[in-house]
């Protein structure tokens, strides 16, 4: 026989077993606290268990991943609505984030951006290797869709070294290999790098390195050399008609990592015959797709979007013809 106190801890039914959370109330409404669990757990709860992964390591990196997508900072309120977590759990999250160095907040206006550790894995990931693995497949697509020879440069003290090349698929590829250096003044891939240069570095580049001339086509005078610079910064776009070798044209562009800055430039080359004005400027808009794909396996962000009005302007008839002007004006003083 059941006694009186066995009977009084016998739930009632629809009510929850002591130490549960209370179910949804009829109509769809939830009691504050499911509500707030729903809201701190909808985009986490069932992927991890499904993956058989952590849940803690899984929010963590969904709160970096977004804010490394906002430059200018990103908000407590705005970050907990973005990630799918109760205020206080993004706070407590993003607060170890902070003391760790993977996330900073600022003083004034308490908006959260990525931390120094993040760069400081990034850039240790970047060397010279690490950079070949990502450049050499986008090199091979790169050749494969425009039928040149594709290469990949850096900058090394005053020099400019192709350490990725691939052959293209178009009859008499020109012969060269990767590891030689290049003029920076006389080519697309040294330009662009050279666009990238601070202003004092560049001066002082300027003012050190002798601009030999190859072809009747090179540029070498300072003040010429600084116009064709400042084009390339704003179009984000350079071009070699025949300054290194009379007989092949080039076109290159930067290739950016995850700080924004400048890590190479990647580029295509040809024969005049083959590779006309036209031609060039019509496959620049292949060599800028091929570079934001890189720069964003590098960790940079938004590259397609920021450069596309100057991906229009630079590749426009003309842009073209203005090119050609300026060229000819260089070389008649």
């Amino acid at each position: 026989m059941a006694t009186a106190n066995s009977a009084a801890t016998k739930r009632a039914p629809g009510t929850a077993r002591p130490g549960r959370r209370p179910a949804a109330a009829p109509g769809g409404e939830s009691r504050p606290v499911v509500e707030s669990v729903h809201a701190e757990s909808a985009a986490f709860t069932e992927t991890p268990k499904a993956r058989g992964g952590i849940q803690s390591l899984e929010r963590a990196f969904a709160i970096l991943e977004h804010v490394a997508r906002h430059r200018d900072g990103i908000s407590l309120a705005d970050l907990s609505k973005r990630v799918g977590l109760h205020t206080s759990t993004t706070f407590h999250l993003a607060r170890t984030m902070v003391q760790l160095g993977y996330v900073t907040q600022l003083e004034d206006s308490r908006r959260y951006r990525v931390g120094s550790r993040v760069f400081a894995l990034a850039a240790g990931a970047l060397d010279e290797s690490a950079l070949l693995a990502f450049a050499t497949p986008a090199l091979e697509r790169l050749s494969a869709e425009t039928g040149e020879s594709s290469h990949f440069a850096i900058r090394s003290g005053d020099e400019i070294v192709v350490v990725a090349r691939i052959a293209g698929t178009g009859m008499l590829q020109l012969a060269d290999r990767a590891g030689t250096p290049r003029p920076a003044h006389a080519t697309a891939i040294g330009k662009v790098l050279l666009a990238a240069m601070p202003a004092g570095q560049l001066q002082q580049f300027l003012a050190r390195v002798e601009l030999q001339r190859f072809t009747s086509r090179t540029i070498v005078g300072r003040e010429a050399l600084m116009r064709q610079i400042e084009q390339v910064r704003r179009t984000g776009v350079a071009f070699d008609d025949g300054e290194f070798d009379e007989e092949v044209r080039c076109v290159a562009v930067p290739v950016r990592d995850f700080a924004c800055r400048v890590s190479g430039a990647i580029g295509i080359s040809g024969p005049i015959w083959r590779l006309s004005l036209q031609a060039l400027h019509e496959k620049a808009a292949r060599v800028r797709v091929a570079a934001a794909q890189l720069s964003a396996q590098l960790g940079f962000q938004d590259v397609v979007e920021a450069d596309a009005p100057r991906l229009r302007a630079a590749t426009s008839p003309k842009a073209e013809r203005a090119a050609g002007t300026r060229r000819s004006n260089s070389r008649a003083r």
